[in-house]
C-alpha cells in the first residue's frame, strides 16, 4: 500500500472513530439537558435527604446538567416509590430507596408496584448500620450483660424502635430471634421521642441509627454496646459486632440506592451510574462518612440488584417469624 493510500485509509478510520463517538457524547449533552430528579421518599431534613443532597450536587457535577431532589414522603416510602415507578422512563426520575424498600413486599399485604418488575437498580450509594445503646444508669454494660437481663425477665425490658416494620424494630425482633430473648418492642413516631424516653429510663434499649446516636454516646448520656454491622466500623473502632459480642450470625444494616422505572433505557442507566460512581469520591461525603456511619459502595447496577434480593429473602423471614403486617 502507497503512502498516500496508508495517510487516506489512516483518515477513514480516524473519520470513524469520531463518527462512533459523536452519537454517546450527544446523546450525554443531550441527557444533561433536562433536568433529573431524585425522589426522596421521606420528610426533608433526614439522613436520606442529607445523604441525596449530597449526591445531587455531585452527579450534576459528572453529568452537566441539573440534578435535584423531590421529596414525596408517605406510607413507609410507598408514595414516593410508586410515583417513580409510575414515571416516564426516561432516566430522569429516580428514587433513593433504603431498608424499608426491601420489607415492604413481605409488611404490605398489597403494593401499588412490584419491586421487581416496575424498578430497575442504577447504583448501590451506600451502606449503614445501627448501634445498640443503653441507659447508662441501667446498669447494663455489655451485650451479655443485655442478654443476662433479658433472660432473668422475660418480656421484663423494652426496646424502642421508629415504627413497625422500621429498621430499629426489625434490628430488635432479629436480635430477639437469633439471641433467643423476649423484648417488648414500643413504637414511637420517630428517633426523638424513642430517644427521649430512653434517656428517661421508660424503655432500656434502642438498635438506633448512627445519626440519632452519636452525640448522644459522645456525651456520656448513653452507652454503646455493639454496632450491627458485619464488620467492626472506624467510625466506632472500640466497639464489637452483634455477632462478636455473643449473637453468631447476626447483621442489620441500613442501606441507599437509587432505583429507575422499567424500561429506562440502558445507556441511560450506565450514564447515571457511571456519575454516581465517581461522585461517591468526592470529598463531600467524608463528612456524612464520619456523621452517618456510612460507608460509599457504587459499583455497577448488578451490585444493588444482587444486594437487595438478598435482603428481601432474609428480612421476609424474619418478618414472618415475628408475624408482622402493617396495612
Amino acid at each position: 500500500m502507497s503512502v498516500p493510500a496508508i495517510s487516506r485509509f489512516a483518515c477513514a478510520l480516524l473519520g470513524l472513530f469520531v463518527c462512533l463517538a459523536v452519537p454517546g457524547a450527544a446523546a450525554a449533552d443531550d441527557f444533561a439537558s433536562q433536568v433529573t430528579r431524585i425522589v426522596v421518599p421521606f420528610a426533608p431534613g433526614g439522613g436520606t435527604d442529607i445523604i441525596s443532597r449530597t449526591l445531587a450536587q455531585e452527579m450534576s457535577k459528572q453529568l452537566g446538567g441539573t440534578v435535584i431532589v423531590e421529596n414525596k414522603p408517605g406510607a413507609g416510602t410507598i408514595i414516593g416509590t410508586d410515583y417513580v415507578a409510575k414515571a416516564l422512563p426516561d432516566g430522569h426520575t429516580l428514587v433513593m430507596a433504603t431498608f424499608a424498600h426491601a420489607v415492604n413486599p413481605s409488611l404490605r399485604g398489597k403494593l401499588p408496584y412490584d419491586t421487581e418488575k416496575d424498578l430497575v437498580p442504577v447504583a448501590l450509594v451506600a451502606r449503614s448500620f445501627n448501634i445498640v445503646v443503653v441507659n447508662p444508669k441501667s446498669g447494663i454494660n455489655s451485650l451479655a450483660d443485655l442478654i443476662a437481663a433479658a433472660k432473668a425477665k422475660p418480656d421484663g425490658l423494652n426496646y424502642g424502635t421508629f415504627g413497625p416494620g422500621t429498621s430499629a424494630h426489625l434490628a430488635g425482633e432479629l436480635f430477639k430471634s437469633l439471641a433467643q430473648v423476649k423484648l417488648t418492642a414500643v413504637h414511637y413516631k420517630g428517633s426523638a421521642p424513642a430517644m427521649t424516653d430512653l434517656l428517661g429510663g421508660t424503655i432500656q434499649v434502642m438498635f438506633t441509627t448512627v445519626a440519632s446516636a452519636t452525640s448522644l454516646i459522645k456525651a456520656g448520656k448513653l452507652k454503646a454496646l455493639a454496632v450491627t454491622s458485619a464488620k467492626r466500623t472506624p467510625a466506632f473502632p472500640d466497639l464489637p459486632t452483634v455477632a462478636e459480642a455473643g449473637v453468631p450470625g447476626y447483621v442489620a444494616e441500613s442501606w441507599y440506592g437509587l432505583f429507575a422505572p422499567a424500561k429506562t433505557p440502558p445507556a441511560a442507566i450506565a450514564l447515571l451510574n457511571k456519575a454516581v460512581d465517581k461522585s461517591l469520591h468526592a470529598p463531600a461525603f467524608d463528612k456524612l462518612v464520619a456523621n452517618e456511619g456510612l460507608t460509599m459502595v457504587g459499583g455497577a447496577p448488578e451490585v444493588l440488584g444482587e444486594y437487595v434480593h438478598g435482603e428481601e429473602s432474609r428480612w421476609s423471614k424474619v418478618i414472618k417469624s415475628a408475624n408482622i403486617k402493617l396495612r
